[in-house]
């Protein structure tokens, strides 16, 4: 399962994609599927037809993970009437 994470690349705005699994701390790079900005549009340094990217760790401050359908757990709250 896909895993979304928006990529806080340094100098330049942030990027949304999918990678498949959590990097490892040995690993040089991130590969990011479907990489797009924020907003859904294209990036302008990433060309249109590109679906996959690898960003060298030293140019990424930090990766932001977002939660998935599994991870909203819904919590059954008690209240009284």
């Amino acid at each position: 399962m896909a895993i979304t994470v928006i990529i806080h690349v340094m100098n330049a705005d942030p990027v949304v994609g999918e990678i498949d699994e959590m990097p490892s701390p040995t690993s040089a790079f991130v590969v990011c599927t479907n990489p797009r900005g924020r907003d859904g549009k294209p990036i302008t340094y990433i060309e249109r037809e590109a679906t996959r990217i690898l960003f060298p760790w030293h140019r990424i401050s930090f990766l932001e993970t977002m939660p998935s359908d599994e991870d909203m757990v819904e919590v059954e709250s008690f209240f009284r009437d």
